[in-house]
């Protein structure tokens, strides 16, 4: 049985509803951003994702639809969260990542921000050392924490080291920073965090950046448990690109999607 998913909200509807939140605020006890520096001696870790047909088209239509829009006014730094867990958040966001770093040519980020459960390590088999906790609590350059993947122009942040005190460091003003550092180094930058349920870190990351995606596993998630979720993002000022029904096995009529 493959899997497959497909958009279910098109960018640009819930614009008129969901506003980022001006969040970031200067911190004067860390060192400014500095440019991206030549790093010519890295050699490429992790192994290439194995993906289906279907499952690539359905990806290179949401990464279009999100992050390709003409104009220039696209997202460039983007949320994923499910609406509950299990409904295969860091699977989405790792292959959004290889898709889209494949048809641009500028670099793209995984950040693996489920603290708890951590998934895009797994993902792509690499270990997972040194990553977001530990830029969390050091002073050394977001660059210092982040893998370059096997796959071109792909880097990934791990969860890093387990921290007890996750909520907070998740909230505090040095993720801000370092959210920030992020955007300053690279194009376009993807954040994977638990569920909208069960944690309210994707709504705290999300109204710091250019919104999120939600996504929904076909035959489980409720219609009800993506409304709440949704109302629980827009209270706190995120905007919602989209939202992606995962593992879908048969056609559903677009008049159901319009009712999400």
């Amino acid at each position: 049985m493959s899997r497959n998913f497909e958009l279910l909200q098109r960018i640009g509807r819930e614009q008129a509803l969901y506003a980022t939140a001006a969040t970031e605020e200067p911190i004067p006890d860390l060192e400014p951003i500095r440019p991206i520096e030549p790093l010519p001696n890295i050699t490429p870790v992790g192994s290439r994702l194995k993906i289906e047909a279907a499952e690539l088209e359905e990806i290179t239509k949401l990464v279009q639809r999100v992050f390709l829009l003409p104009g220039g006014e696209s997202p460039h730094t983007v949320v994923f969260s499910g609406a509950e867990s299990g409904n295969g958040c860091s699977w989405v966001c790792a292959r959004v990542g290889e898709v889209l770093a494949n048809q641009v040519t500028g670099s793209v980020c995984l950040v693996d921000a489920n603290l708890r459960k951590p998934g895009l390590s797994e993902q792509f088999e690499v270990e997972n050392h040194l990553g977001l906790t530990n830029a969390l609590r050091d002073r050394e350059p977001i660059r210092t924490f982040a893998k370059l993947l096997s796959c071109p122009r792909l880097w990934l942040v791990t969860s890093g080291s387990e921290a007890d005190d996750a909520p907070t460091l998740l909230s505090s003003d040095r993720m801000r920073f370092r959210v920030a550092e992020l955007r300053s180094q690279f194009d376009y930058v993807l954040i994977d965090t638990p569920a909208v349920s069960l944690f309210n870190d994707a709504a705290v990351l999300g109204a710091s950046t250019d919104g999120l995606v939600m996504v929904l596993k076909a035959n489980s998630s409720r219609r009800e448990s993506a409304r709440t979720a949704i109302q629980e993002l827009r209270a706190a000022k995120v905007r919602v690109l989209g939202a992606v029904l995962n593992q879908r096995t048969f056609p559903i009529p677009q008049a159901i999607y319009e009712k999400l």
